[in-house]
């Protein structure tokens, strides 16, 4: 079986995957992306490749080569600087709840003022007042209180550093779409119906792109899929590595 990577979504760590990869066998990696999940901010300069070079040197200590990459919002961007950076090593790819543009100067002049305030105010209170409330979709909101909480808290404990770093490697990302129109490996895409940072029209636009992509819509999902919707994107995720592997 080939090996499967997965990347978190912003501001969270590699334990939103838990419940998805509970059923997947053989080699499976979930990174904590630098700065998350207790590990260090990067001395660099923001930028997602930064976090692709962090992933990649983490195959290499696992001798691992050629993978499925994946990953979610600020993973899915990254899953898709690594395809630019390292396009020997994709054998398929999986983009969830995320978009392949470069933000227009609007959101990326938001993402620097959210970072000034974080990294000023050692704070992540713009995260829970602006991030937060768009990550899950409104049945989620409204039907499972304890996983809103549950995000509540990951989004809360993210250290301000980070997310601030974070913020700024986003801003400056660029446009992925070239890539997508020239990786020729089996794709999968996924995507909340009730995702409002990243909707389908985003996932479809990518699909549309992509020679051999499939895309999965999720009834009463928002923006973090996998865990909203384990079971279907565990599901998804299945297909696409017996495509991978057959």
């Amino acid at each position: 079986m080939t090996p499967l990577v997965l990347l978190h979504a912003f501001p969270l760590n590699a334990a939103m995957y838990a419940q998805v990869t509970d059923d997947f066998h053989g080699q499976l990696l979930t990174p904590n992306l630098p700065g998350f999940g207790g590990t260090g901010v990067p001395d660099e300069e923001p930028s997602i490749d930064v976090y692709v070079d962090h992933v990649a040197r983490e195959l290499d200590a696992a001798g691992l080569d050629r993978v499925v990459i994946g990953g979610t919002s600020m993973g899915g961007y990254t899953a898709m600087a690594f395809c630019r950076r390292h396009r020997r090593r994709v054998a398929g790819l999986a983009l969830i709840d995320t978009k392949a543009s470069a933000d227009a100067e609007p959101a990326a002049a938001g993402r620097r003022a959210m970072a000034q305030v974080m990294r000023d105010q050692a704070t992540t209170v713009p995260l829970l007042e602006d991030v937060y409330p768009k990550l899950l979709g409104v049945t989620t909101h409204a039907q499972r209180p304890e996983l809103a909480a549950s995000v509540r808290a990951s989004v809360s404990a993210a250290p301000p550093a980070a997310a601030a770093w974070a913020q700024l490697a986003m801003a400056v990302r660029p446009d992925s779409v070239p890539t997508l129109a020239v990786i020729n490996v089996p794709a999968l895409v996924v995507v909340g119906a009730e995702d409002v940072l990243s909707p389908p029209s985003d996932a479809e636009a990518m699909a549309a792109v992509l020679s051999d992509g499939e895309l999965v819509v999720i009834a009463d999902a928002g923006h973090l899929t996998p865990l909203e919707a384990p079971a279907e994107v565990a599901s998804a995720l299945r297909r696409l590595m017996r495509r991978v592997d057959g």
